[in-house]
This record gives structure tokens, C-alpha cells and sequence, in this order.
């Protein structure tokens, strides 16, 4: 198995009010079948798709899909770019969970949830530049 992760699927209850919160960050959709919301990024696609739909796919009761402990994380180049970026989501219908601020390893983050609880950090991290098209990778490019 190559380390990748091709898609995350968001499992949404409901699905076009969710995307409306990606739209107004600034996303923008893919052509995608029925059903299935889609946006793709860097390397991987973010798929919203109705939760009863997604638990159905799975084969369980849709009470036993929560929310994981699980975040997601956005890296930008520049310290000065976290702020601006939680603003913009917390003007799109998010939630501040964390004020952008430093961290003791040095870099500098914030949190927001979106409406319907997934998690998000925004980070800016000096030892893991980002590749010259917005890539990210643990040790940074260079």
C-alpha cells in the first residue's frame, strides 16, 4: 500500500449547506455524480456525502458515525496568513475553537470547526516549507 490518502469523504447531514461553508472559503467543485459533493486538492479529493448515505454504504446504523478524535489540518507559507484564513472561516459559518497564537515548537496555529463539527488547524509550521504548488510534506520541500 503507497502512503497516500486519495479521498476523505465527510459524512454530512446536510451535504449543500456544508458545501456552501467550502464554497465561501473559496473552494471550488468538481464535476461529480449525484450524491456526492466533491473538491479537489493537492494530490487528494474532499468528498461530502449525506451521512445516512455513508452509513448505508458502510453497512451500520448511522448513530455509530460520529466524530472521530480526528483533525484536519491547512498549512499556509507565512505565519501572517493563519489569522486572515480563521477569520474567513468563522466569517463562512465556522467556529473559532482556537485563536491563531504560537506553539511551543515553534510555530504558530489555530482551529476551526466547520458547521457541522469537522475539525480543522490552520498552521504555519518554519521547518516544513511548502512545495512551490502549496504541497505539504512533513520535513517540507527543499
Amino acid at each position: 500500500m503507497d502512503q497516500r490518502i486519495s479521498l476523505i469523504t465527510f459524512g454530512a447531514r446536510d451535504a449543500a449547506a456544508l458545501a456552501g461553508f467550502y464554497d465561501a472559503l473559496g473552494w471550488v467543485r468538481t464535476d461529480s455524480p449525484d450524491g456526492v459533493i466533491a473538491y479537489d486538492l493537492i494530490g487528494q479529493t474532499l468528498g461530502l456525502y449525506p451521512l445516512d448515505k455513508l452509513a448505508e454504504d458502510i453497512g451500520v446504523d448511522v448513530e455509530t458515525l460520529g466524530h472521530g478524535a480526528a483533525t484536519y489540518a491547512y498549512n499556509v507559507a507565512h505565519k501572517n496568513q493563519v489569522a486572515p484564513l480563521l477569520a474567513k472561516a468563522e466569517a463562512a459559518g465556522g467556529k473559532i475553537l482556537r485563536a491563531a497564537s504560537d506553539v511551543f515548537w515553534g510555530g504558530h496555529i489555530g482551529y476551526f470547526s466547520d458547521p457541522e463539527g469537522h475539525i480543522w488547524e490552520v498552521a504555519y509550521n518554519p521547518f516544513s516549507p511548502l512545495g512551490p504548488d502549496g504541497a505539504f510534506r512533513w520535513n517540507g520541500y527543499g
